[in-house]
C-alpha cells in the first residue's frame, strides 16, 4: 500500500526533523503503508531539509520506501512562474492542485462563507476552467484532489459534477497525467473521497493512471481512509496504480 500525499510540515506548524519524520514512518508501518510520498505545500519548500530527507530515506526504516514530492498551488496568473519554483532534479513527482479561485481560498474554513454569495454552478465552472489550464501547463505529474471544490458539500444544480469535470479528464489523459484518489475528503464535511466513485469510473474508462494518498497533515493520519480509496479504484476496474521516481512514472499492481 502506498500513500503519496503526506505533509510532514502540515501548514508550517511542524519542523522537518528526524524524530518527526520517523513518527510518520512508524505510523505508516503500523497501518501497512509500504511506500510514503512526503509532499509538502510549495509555500513551505524553504523548510524542507533535502539532506535530512536523503539520510532518512537511505536508512530504510521498517524497509518503507520514501519518495519526495511537492504539491504546487496552480493559479491562472502563476503558470509562467512555476518552472522557476521547482528544483525538479530533487523531486520524484509534482502534484498540481487548485486551492484558489481568483484569489478566494475556497477550501479554507475561514473563507467557506464565500459559497453563500456566489452562484454554485459558476463556482464549478470557474474551478474546472482553472483545472483545465493546470492540466495543460506541463508542469505536474499528478492532479491532486480533483473535485476539492465539493469540500463543504456544495453541488452544482444545472449539471452534474462529472459533466463539469469530463473535459478536464480528457485533457488529463491527453497530457499523460495521473490523478490521485485522495482519502482526505473522508475527514471533511463532504465525507467523500476525492474524487467521487463516478469520476473514478470515468477515469478508468479513459485509462487515466491513478495514485493514492491520505492527505495526512499529522503522523496519526497517514494511511487514513486508504482502504476505501483502494476499494473505490478496484470497483471502478483498476488493477494497477502508478509510482514515481525522479518524475518517471512506473505501473505497479494495485493491492493491499
Amino acid at each position: 500500500m502506498l500513500d503519496y500525499h503526506v505533509h510532514a510540515l502540515a501548514h508550517g506548524e511542524y519542523s522537518y526533523t528526524r524524530d518527526w519524520i520517523d513518527r510518520y514512518i512508524d505510523c505508516a508501518h503500523q497501518v501497512g503503508v509500504e511506500e510514503i510520498g512526503f509532499c509538502e505545500h510549495d509555500e513551505f519548500i524553504h523548510l524542507i531539509d533535502l539532506d535530512l530527507f536523503k539520510s532518512i530515506r537511505d536508512t530504510g526504516r521498517h524497509n518503507i520506501k520514501l519518495k519526495l514530492g511537492l504539491e504546487l498551488d496552480f493559479t491562472m496568473d502563476r503558470e509562467e512562474l512555476i518552472p522557476e519554483s521547482i528544483p525538479t532534479a530533487e523531486y520524484d513527482y509534482i502534484i498540481g492542485s487548485v486551492h484558489f479561485i481568483d484569489g478566494w481560498g475556497f477550501d479554507h474554513p475561514d473563507h467557506k462563507s464565500g459559497y453563500d454569495d456566489r452562484d454554485i454552478d459558476e463556482i464549478y465552472h470557474r474551478y474546472t476552467e482553472i483545472l483545465m489550464a493546470s492540466s495543460a501547463c506541463r508542469q505536474f505529474d499528478i492532479v491532486g484532489h480533483i473535485d476539492l471544490v465539493k469540500i463543504w458539500g456544495h453541488r452544482p444544480r444545472r449539471k452534474s459534477v462529472l459533466a463539469y469535470l469530463d473535459p478536464v479528464l480528457k485533457s488529463i489523459k491527453y497530457h499523460g497525467l495521473a490523478v490521485e484518489i485522495n482519502s482526505g475528503g473522508l475527514r471533511k464535511p463532504v465525507g467523500e473521497l476525492y474524487p467521487s466513485s463516478a469520476i473514478v469510473e470515468r477515469m478508468y474508462d479513459y485509462d487515466i493512471p491513478v495514485t493514492l494518498g491520505s492527505d495526512a497533515h499529522h503522523p496519526e493520519q497517514i494511511g487514513s481512509g486508504l482502504i476505501e480509496a483502494y476499494r473505490c479504484a478496484r470497483r471502478a476496474g483498476y488493477q494497477r496504480c502508478v509510482t514515481f521516481s525522479r518524475r518517471v512514472m512506473t505501473v505497479v499492481p494495485l493491492q493491499y
